[in-house]
């Protein structure tokens, strides 16, 4: 906060170099309705950063669930906790745009991408038209009424994204390995399984389609490789744009935090919850027990980053019968 109130916000990345002035503030300094509130931080501090601002909150504010992770439940919640109307409150959304906290006040703009904004309750409100106009100054946005079909979509891709941080590696390097996107291919195939299981209605969006990942012969995996080699391009394309820029990020959220800020990352609270979701419907889900629990292992020091975690994972897959065809 005080290096955003000192120097402002510098970005650079695949939009250039920028220093944008604003104004920060802790909860304790604000007063009064906040009225719309986007609480974009990482999914493990969501509902922490909520309950920091209730005070600050009525019966008609609108609070954005703006990361990634299944949030909004307990966000919901938590506002019904404080004697507010947390279903009717809480918006959903997805920010598909890639980014990197690098330093305090230091953002890098890894790629370009769309946000989807969507009531729970799949109606068009004026106050989402009134947000998506808004936002449309970043990014094009895409108004959803299934936003809980999307948010699960984000999770059950995100496994492959939790995937490729078993190693200290740029991404083409992991899932850019038709080995290794093989392997991912079945911890995302076993995460839509889970999603099926618990009766939602997994949506598409920009460079992730169920529908690839319901493998069942090997044309269906081909045509499955050559769709994850297509999203890592997508991902990278506008950094082909800025060969100036030497990007810090260069894997995934989840590598970010473990490598770099050297700090857990948000996969307990976001696709790591595709445990409990499968455990309560009786789903099989052994294969992302086994990812997450690897990645765990990386976070508390007692497993190192490395390309042997592929094989071990693997060798796993292979052994309850989850090896793509």
């Amino acid at each position: 906060m005080a290096a955003l109130n000192d120097k402002g916000m510098f970005i650079d990345g695949v939009r250039g170099e920028m220093t944008i002035p604003v104004r920060a503030a802790t909860p304790d300094q604000l007063s009064g309705d906040l009225g719309t509130v986007l609480i974009a931080t990482k999914s493990q501090h969501a509902v922490e950063a909520l309950e920091q601002i209730i005070p600050l909150l009525t019966a008609e504010s609108c609070v954005v669930s703006f990361q990634n992770g299944f949030n909004e439940p307990d966000m919901i919640a938590a506002l019904d906790r404080a004697g507010l109307p947390g279903q009717r409150i809480v918006m959903g959304s997805i920010p598909n745009y890639g980014g990197a906290l690098v330093d305090p006040g230091y953002v890098e703009f890894v790629h370009e991408g769309p946000i989807q904004l969507g009531e729970l309750d799949g109606t068009t409100s004026p106050r989402l038209s009134e947000l998506a106009g808004a936002l449309e100054a970043l990014t094009q946005v895409q108004l959803s009424d299934k936003i809980w079909g999307q948010i699960w979509a984000k999770e059950v891709y995100a496994s492959q994204v939790v995937f490729s941080a078993l190693a200290d590696a740029p991404i083409k390097e992991t899932l850019g390995v038709e080995r290794y996107a093989r392997l991912a291919g079945a911890v995302v195939k076993e995460a839509l399984e889970i999603a099926d299981a618990s009766g939602i209605e997994v949506q598409a969006f920009d460079f992730f389609d169920p529908a690839n990942y319901r493998v069942k012969t090997a044309e269906d995996t081909r045509k499955l490789l050559a769709n994850i080699e297509h999203a890592i391009w997508l991902l990278k394309k506008d950094q082909e744009n800025k060969p100036s820029h030497s990007f810090k990020k260069k894997g995934s959220g989840i590598w970010w935090d473990i490598v770099y800020r050297k700090r857990p990352s948000e996969t307990r609270s976001s696709s790591g919850k595709l445990l409990a979701y499968g455990e309560a419907v009786g789903a099989d889900t052994r294969l992302n027990a086994r990812l997450f629990e690897m990645i765990y292992e990386i976070e508390d020091g007692r497993r190192p980053l490395g390309f042997a975690n592929f094989d071990e994972l693997e060798a796993y897959a292979a052994s309850i019968g989850k090896t793509l065809p």
